[in-house]
């Protein structure tokens, strides 16, 4: 048994497509067997809701009467940096980037309160966003000071492109010191008081393609509540590490570059978020959809949370200190269970990532597919899989004297 993605985008055209989240295909696998299942399903539908740093926007704000350049300038919106170093009215903004004034760390914990996610958030939201320049003036570019509101309306490009998302997999939270310690896995108590996980478990996108067989650059995706698309691995994509006898990376491997029209998408699914005493985030939503293009791709998207495990981190240690030990591997049944026995103490759990929130995302989609309103599409090459040999490298530190 075999379908091209040319196939299934005619039956969805002919309103004749078979579409079920990874959470059905569970159900539908076992009851009817794999290779039937195959047979009848045409997509399946993925969904993550959760903090993901190394998220940004980009848009050009038009020229201005007398002309200013911008790049080379400073840009701030909202009073958060925005990058200028593009040209003379393209800007980049962060969703990790502050207020010069935010106190940050030195009022430990850091509220953190206002950043560059929350900036995109509002822009989206289609909310005034108060936009002020200074430039060092050139012939052709004189003017050398702009204040101004900017509004997603009115931007001739808004662009949303986040460089790591979707992480495939990734580390349990803990904390083994004898103080309360805060870090973009959340406040983690003291002497194992609590255990913080962020992955949506057996509907997030790269644990149902492990081996990126449908996933790749150009697949059309579910972006922040519009269409985008995957443009590149994401940074520290890393297929090669331990994985179980059905795929499933045994910790952080792979992740998406994505891209998309910030015009089309909705606050409800970018939201600008605060982590004490780390910094400021953006809470992304995204859903990919599994074409079934044979028995092997079914059998990876009826992945359960019982056969992801991850491995628990000490954060007050090992993390900063890039220690390779860990105190221990879970399953995600027993995170979402709530409590997790570790070092012969019951821990509470607690997500980052919001499942409901990841179903919903996965039902959208499903719902934009059987009403003909999203086609797949063929990928233009495969992300780098195991074969490709990558591996995440640290830093190689050399003195500058």
């Amino acid at each position: 048994m075999a379908k091209t993605i040319d196939e299934i985008n005619e039956k969805i055209k002919q309103g004749k497509a078979v579409v079920v989240t990874a959470e059905e295909i569970i159900d539908i696998a076992r009851e009817k067997g794999a290779k039937k299942a195959a047979e009848e399903v045409d997509v399946v539908t993925t969904g993550t809701f959760g903090p993901m740093c190394s998220s940004g926007a980009y848009f050009n704000i038009g020229h201005a009467k007398p002309k200013i350049k911008l790049g080379g300038g400073r840009a701030y919106l909202n009073d958060v940096p925005a990058y200028t170093g593009l040209a003379a009215v393209d800007l980049f903004i962060g969703a990790n980037a502050l207020p010069d004034d935010d106190p940050r760390n030195k009022l430990y914990p850091g509220e953190f309160n206002y950043g560059g996610g929350h900036v995109i958030e509002e822009l989206v939201a289609g909310k005034d966003i108060r936009l002020e320049a200074t430039a060092y003036g050139t012939d052709c570019y004189p003017r050398k000071k702009l204040e101004t509101w900017i509004n997603i309306k009115d931007l001739n490009e808004a662009v949303l492109f986040n460089i790591r998302n979707a992480y495939q997999n990734y580390n349990v939270a803990a904390n083994t010191s004898d103080k309360t310690i805060y870090t973009y896995m959340g406040v983690l108590r003291a002497n194992l008081g609590n255990i913080n996980y962020s992955t949506s478990g057996q509907l997030s996108p790269l644990l149902n393609d492990p081996y990126y067989k449908t996933i790749g650059i150009g697949t059309r995706i579910f972006l922040g509540g519009g269409i985008g698309f995957v443009a590149w691995q994401g940074t520290q994509h890393n297929p090669n590490v331990p994985r179980t006898n059905k795929g499933v990376p045994r910790g952080g491997a792979g992740s998406l570059a994505v891209i998309g029209d910030l015009k089309q998408m909705s606050p409800r699914w970018l939201v600008g978020t605060s982590m004490l005493g780390y910094g400021c985030t953006l809470t992304v939503g995204i859903g990919v959809p599994i074409p079934i293009l044979s028995e092997e791709i079914l059998g990876y998207t009826t992945v359960t949370d019982a056969e992801i495990f991850a491995s628990v981190t000490d954060y007050s240690d090992a993390y900063p200190t890039m220690k390779p030990e860990t105190l221990g591997e879970v399953s995600y049944a027993e995170l979402k269970s709530g409590r997790v026995k570790l070092k012969g103490k019951e821990i509470p759990t607690a997500s980052l990532s919001s499942y409901s929130r990841a179903v919903e995302i996965a039902q959208t989609l499903k719902k934009w597919i059987k009403d003909g309103k999203f086609l797949l599409t063929q990928p233009v090459a495969p992300l780098p899989g195991v074969e490709a040999g990558i591996k995440f490298k640290p830093l190689k530190e050399r003195p500058i004297e």
